[in-house]
């Protein structure tokens, strides 16, 4: 029997559809589940494909050729570790175990070093895509030692997605260099989410828009400079009915949206840092606000005020609500990048931002037009300190920044939350400004904590005995 290129231990949603793709592409592949059920429904799913499945990781490892590749998709945390230690006792120096799950970075730096200590080498990939992606083509960010990234590295080119003939994968770097990018890269997701569900609220609340016209506005948006996966499936969702109701499927949804971390660990890793990502970090926020549910509906008998109907010429309001969007989202990524362009200095990850900007043009949640405008600004300048320097964008975002200004005080007049929106200027006026007003909060420390502070017109630190006069 021909032994396997590759096995997936976890065949749930992600696992099997990817092992799917990889045999579509000629490879031969094995999986194994702790729920015999999955293994058999990869099974019925395999047809002529070259695939096989074990009952035990004895006889799993056994279909692999060496040195074996063996891949996990299975979630973050302890069920990683678990697997680790099942797969440890049979396996060889040379082997590969690959991480495809949404691991901490940090996890991963302690996995490699571990297993490394016994001979095994450890890859820390992010992929991105979801179920669609994992099955027809994702975008797939690895990380780890070069050499056992060539083992797989076939693999992967074959089955991630394709833009322009390119395939939407690259080696990061070393250690957890691939499950920082897929940290980051999901802390942009959540800043775009919120900023569309923002959009979404002005339009609902404010202008009385149908779901028909939700749908309308959405779709039309993407086919210009929004174009971009989440704005696509945005116009998708509010099309659907429900089964139960007859109704639209959206409108039965419970407002509730809940975190699984990696949003989180992005602002963590960027206060650690010192890099700001305030639109990121508001994102991470409203969904944790979202699930105070029962205060909320306290709090609005207490502070009672109805939502005013925005008085506006709609087609006016909507071209500004495009770019007001637009901008933010720019200002979302140039975050997310930046918090990019840090780490790699700071751990030794030797990012190149044009290739990771490059591999999430195709298959990933946050694909989007905008990231070929991203990848010829760090294309044009490798050492670019923040995307709103490049001079291209920056004009983009002048031109565009005046409706971002009118949204938010439309906003705030009739009483639709957008704090992303809010945010997102924010920085960017702060960003922005050659002045700051950081010295009264340096004269603040050093009044009530002897702190120390900088002078504009000598070097070093001095101290006030402030209430002196």
């Amino acid at each position: 029997m021909q032994k396997c290129e590759l096995g997936m231990v976890g065949l749930g949603v992600m696992g099997r559809n990817l092992l799917l793709n990889m045999a579509d592409h000629g490879f031969s592949v094995a999986g194994y589940d702790q729920d015999p059920g999955k293994a058999e429904a990869l099974l019925g799913e395999s047809e002529k494909r070259n695939i096989q499945s074990a009952e035990t990781i004895e006889s799993f490892i056994g279909l692999l050729r060496p040195p074996r590749a063996v891949m996990m998709l299975v979630p973050a945390g302890l069920a990683v570790d678990t697997v680790i230690e099942t797969l440890q006792p049979h396996l060889e120096t040379g082997d590969v175990i690959v991480d495809g799950g949404n691991s901490h970075f940090r996890d991963t730096e302690r996995r490699a070093r571990d297993l490394m200590a016994n001979g095994i080498q450890y890859l820390g990939v992010g992929i991105s895509g979801g179920e669609e992606g994992a099955r027809r083509g994702p975008s797939v960010m690895p990380g780890g030692p070069k050499d056992a990234y060539e083992r797989v590295r076939v693999i992967f080119e074959s089955v991630a997605a394709k833009v322009k003939e390119e395939p939407c994968v690259a080696y990061l770097g070393p250690g957890a260099a691939g499950h920082f990018v897929k940290m980051v890269h999901n802390g942009i997701e959540y800043g775009l989410m919120q900023l569309i569900a923002e959009s979404y609220d002005l339009m609902k609340r404010g202008l009385g828009l149908t779901n028909d016209e939700l749908h309308d506005v959405y779709h039309g948006w993407n086919q210009g400079e929004l174009a971009g996966y989440l704005v696509e499936i945005t116009s998708e969702i509010f099309k659907v009915p429900d089964e139960r109701t007859g109704r639209r499927l959206i409108d039965q949804i419970r407002a509730v949206a809940r975190q699984k971390g990696t949003g989180m660990w992005t602002s963590e890793s960027a206060m650690e840092l010192q890099v700001p990502t305030p639109t990121i970090d508001t994102a991470v926020a409203m969904r944790d606000l979202s699930a105070f549910e029962s205060e909320r509906g306290l709090a609005n008998g207490i502070y009672s005020r109805a939502i005013r109907s925005l008085e506006v010429e709609r087609t006016g309001f909507l071209e500004e609500l495009k770019d007001a969007l637009y901008v933010a989202m720019i200002i979302t990524y140039a975050q997310g990048l930046s918090l990019l362009r840090v780490a790699g200095e700071r751990y030794g990850y030797p990012f190149e931002l044009e290739e990771i900007a490059r591999i999430w043009r195709g298959g990933c949640i946050i694909r989007a037009g905008l990231l070929e405008d991203i990848r010829e600004a760090f294309r044009a300048r490798r050492d670019l300190p923040n995307l709103l320097l490049d001079s291209h964008l920056s004009e983009t975002v002048m031109k565009h920044q005046e409706g971002l200004r009118r949204i938010i005080g439309r906003a705030a007049k009739i009483g639709v939350p957008v704090p992303g929106l809010m945010v997102s200027l924010g920085f960017l006026d702060a960003y922005r400004s050659s002045w700051s007003p950081a010295n009264l909060i340096q004269a603040q420390r050093d009044y009530f904590g002897s702190h120390t502070y900088e002078r504009i017109d000598a070097n070093g630190t001095f101290h006030t005995q402030w209430e002196k006069g």
